[in-house]
């Protein structure tokens, strides 16, 4: 258990961001600080506004949510609405939150929160690294300041999910994805390739999870059904949980079960490659030619995850039962 744990979650809120909002939001312990949102699987503005619903439908009013960037860094916006639906949620077409944003930029947040509370906040980020990446520039200082930055972006020796070799998030920002990545941040990176191999929910599991009757599993099914949906039309049999399983990281670090401390790059030249993470797992690879010498530029990468504890973890968020993790 990650005790006492106080979190600032970035994210481009539609689908199984959805879920990961609402295993911090519940988990006993953990504090969420700060919700910012940036664009990535649709608009900002909707990403705000499920952010806001999702916070409701957790009765946890009092966490603030932030609007950061409506695109990327340098490209035109690439958006995921026919994988989550338009509005992000499943197509449920929620009434309008009763809550609205505060005004100042998830960015400004960011930066002011870090400065506030110096070795305290972990930031989970779960979209695009574009509001990190700018928090970044109006302060470099923060590297040095958040405790850890857990990124569900990239994929290790993997398939893509947008192109054949790049994850979405990456795709959607890959400069940002390559400032954050390249600053000194601490960061735990959680790829596609964990997503399919450890927190893919299908068959009796999934079953099970949507056999459970409460208002949170409700949710929980009414948003995701539409990925899961194009998931089975696209050889997934399950709901994919990238976000989710990097949120149960930072509050079960044992989660994750094997990893590695890796140079990585993020591809912004090549159009083929776009968003490509480069991750270099040679033995002693300070040794090759290629290889930098720069600490600034690794990160720890995840391996394998236990997948059976996710899942225990994910029965306990829907069922409102914490009990084993008491």
């Amino acid at each position: 258990m990650n005790p006492n744990l106080r979190l600032i979650v970035d994210t481009d809120t539609a689908g199984d961001d959805v879920t990961s909002l609402l295993m911090g939001l519940l988990w006993p312990g953990v504090r969420i600080e700060a919700i910012t949102t940036v664009m990535g699987n649709i608009p900002v503005e909707q990403c705000t506004a499920n952010a806001l619903t999702t916070v409701e439908a957790a009765g946890r009013g009092e966490v603030p949510v932030y609007q950061g960037c409506d695109r990327p860094l340098l490209r035109p916006l690439v958006q995921a609405a026919y994988v989550h639906g338009a509005d992000g949620m499943g197509e449920s077409n929620f009434p309008p939150p009763e809550r609205r944003a505060e005004a100042e930029h998830a960015a400004n947040a960011i930066v002011r929160l870090l400065n506030a509370h110096p070795g305290e906040l972990e930031l989970v980020a779960h979209g695009p690294l574009t509001n990190l990446a700018v928090a970044y520039m109006l302060d470099p200082s923060i590297v040095h300041k958040v405790k850890k930055v857990w990124v569900m972006g990239g994929s290790c020796h993997f398939r893509g999910n947008i192109t054949a070799t790049a994850e979405f998030n990456f795709y959607v920002d890959p400069e940002a994805a390559r400032i954050v990545f390249q600053a000194g941040f601490p960061i735990v990176m959680i790829g596609w390739d964990i997503c399919c191999r450890n927190a893919l929910v299908g068959g009796e599991d999934l079953e099970r999870l949507q056999a459970i009757d409460t208002p949170t599993a409700r949710f929980y099914r009414q948003v995701n059904r539409k990925a899961l949906a194009f998931n089975q039309a696209n050889g997934l049999d399950g709901v994919t949980h990238p976000d989710s399983i990097t949120m149960a990281m930072a509050i079960l670090p044992e989660l994750l079960l094997r990893s590695q401390r890796c140079h990585v790059d993020i591809e912004c030249q090549s159009e083929a490659n776009r968003g490509f993470s480069a991750v270099d797992t040679r033995p002693a690879p300070e040794n090759t030619p290629a290889w930098t010498g720069s600490e600034r530029t690794s990160a720890e990468v995840c391996l394998e995850a236990d997948y059976r504890l996710f899942y225990r973890m994910l029965t306990a968020v829907l069922s409102g039962d914490f009990r084993e993790f008491a």
